[in-house]
């Protein structure tokens, strides 16, 4: 496939990875769970999003943010108190008036639709849609603090392993090797094994410290390939230094499929935290992820919606980050078509 005339490569890029439909599609959905995971604590709270109290006009849960920013204190009034309890002039309550840690054991395994809860709620009587919204935080955490663990350190080892060549070259790969054989989630529950407290930061350090492999090996092949070009050859020639013509020259060439690894790496990741609190060693107890929920599952198979809607949300998130990896392959490399 030859450029048009005048197009830059971005806008190659960007115009093959339209051609995608699946792809653009999944695009679109990672940019939903960005935008529902950002606004959580305004689509899913028991504050009210406005309020007029005794004569005050009243902003909680925009208030709650400037407060954990130290630009703002809280009223006196607001503290510890029940807002449902307060008696408004005029109140705008968040669509779904429930945080995840909301405990009410009179609805205990509400099914969807019932008592205002639209999913139903678990066995503490926590709003499941609640729990699902705000997990939707965690499941990207997840995937993009440990692919970015990841990338920096793939990109470095394989930077230097095409780069340099020689001994170098084989003894990264053969620690490539070593690593491949590390089986990533057993290696996790040992981990929390013994470190209990180290919570889901340390779920996060383990996935990107055991899952760089594949971009490293992607990174040494792309430098292998460039390091040769004239470009690279001239900026030698004229007494860069080594670290220069790599992270100035060579990189900014070969870094691409290294963001369709990412990709795939982030959808994994994901599957790898819920898979681990499905299992009761991923987020605290009183944290409330799509792995902890389904979990619940497990003992009240009564409750097929404890199963069914994390599930879902599971496998959506999955789906569409690989298929974000694949718009990006195609796209990146047209010859694939």
């Amino acid at each position: 496939m030859q450029p048009v005339k005048g197009q830059t490569y971005y806008q190659l890029v960007k115009s093959q990875y339209k051609k995608n439909k699946l792809a653009v599609a999944g695009l679109y959905m990672v940019l939903l769970l960005f935008a529902i995971a950002l606004t959580a604590d305004f689509i899913a709270n028991d504050k009210p999003l406005y309020c007029n109290y005794r004569g005050g006009h009243y902003f909680p849960i925009l208030r709650e943010y400037l407060v954990d920013l130290g630009l703002a204190k809280w009223q006196p009034d607001f503290l510890n108190i029940e807002w449902k309890e307060l008696e408004f002039e005029s109140v705008i309550w968040t669509p779904i008036p429930y945080r995840p840690t909301n405990l009410d054991f009179g609805s205990r395994y509400t099914p969807p639709g019932k008592n205002g809860h639209l999913l139903g709620t678990d066995q503490l009587g926590r709003d499941v849609l609640s729990g699902m919204i705000h997990g939707t935080r965690i499941a990207l955490l997840v995937g993009f603090v440990s692919m970015s663990i990841a990338i920096l350190i793939g990109i470095f080892l394989g930077a230097l392993a095409g780069y340099l060549g020689g001994i170098v070259d084989i003894i990264i790969l053969r620690f490539i090797e070593i690593m491949l054989t590390i089986p990533t989630f057993f290696l996790i529950i040992t981990v929390v094994a013994f470190y209990p407290k180290g919570g889901i930061w340390m779920i996060m350090v383990v996935i990107g410290a055991t899952g760089w492999t594949g971009i490293a090996r992607f990174t040494r092949a792309e430098f292998l390939k460039i390091r040769n070009q004239d470009y690279v050859t001239a900026s030698i020639a004229l007494g860069n230094y080594s670290y220069r013509t790599i992270f100035r020259h060579v990189l900014p060439n070969a870094v691409a499929p290294v963001m369709v690894s990412a990709a795939f790496g982030i959808a994994s990741a994901i599957l790898i935290e819920s898979s681990l609190s499905f299992l009761g060693f991923g987020v605290s107890a009183t944290t409330v992820s799509w792995g902890s929920i389904l979990s619940v599952a497990r003992g009240a198979t009564y409750a097929w919606w404890l199963a069914v809607f994390p599930g879902l949300a599971i496998f959506i998130s999955v789906t569409t980050y690989n298929l974000v990896g694949e718009g990006l392959r195609d796209a990146l490399d047209p010859r694939l078509k």
